[in-house]
């Protein structure tokens, strides 16, 4: 299989591992935003949310929450910001949870392409119809 996260959990590809059971490993980000990035992947190759069970996905949560704990202990991280991606927007498919810790001065910022927007209401109109 040529997918990079199987590489790396099976040991073909180095990783600086911060944690690993028998269901996940959680590897610091080789381009990190912030002091402390990091990935949590599942062993088994899976590529969107919907290859999960819920028991991994309860895992998971578990170990990312573990991770928090860490950041802020170890690194004086002040927040969290988790995010997953499935389909378009995700670079490697193989399902990851990607976990940035937060610092007052990370000047970390999500934007919006505002010119692609509709409006909330007919948003809410779509989602329940």
């Amino acid at each position: 299989m040529d997918c990079i996260f199987c590489k790396i959990i099976n040991g073909e590809i180095p990783s600086l591992t911060v944690y690993e059971d028998d269901l996940v490993k959680v590897f610091l980000d080789i381009n990190p935003t912030t002091n402390g990035d990091m990935m949590i992947v599942p062993k088994n190759h899976c590529v969107t949310i919907e290859d999960l069970d819920e028991e991994l996905v309860l895992h998971m949560f578990k170990v990312a929450k573990e991770m928090y704990s860490l950041v802020k202990e170890k690194l004086g991280a002040e927040g969290l910001t988790l995010v997953q991606n499935n389909g378009h927007g995700q670079d490697v498919k193989h399902f990851h949870l990607h976990l940035t810790p937060r610092y007052s001065n990370d000047d970390f910022k999500h934007s919006t392409n505002k010119d692609i927007l509709i409006d909330k209401e007919e948003v809410l109109e779509k989602l329940k119809n």
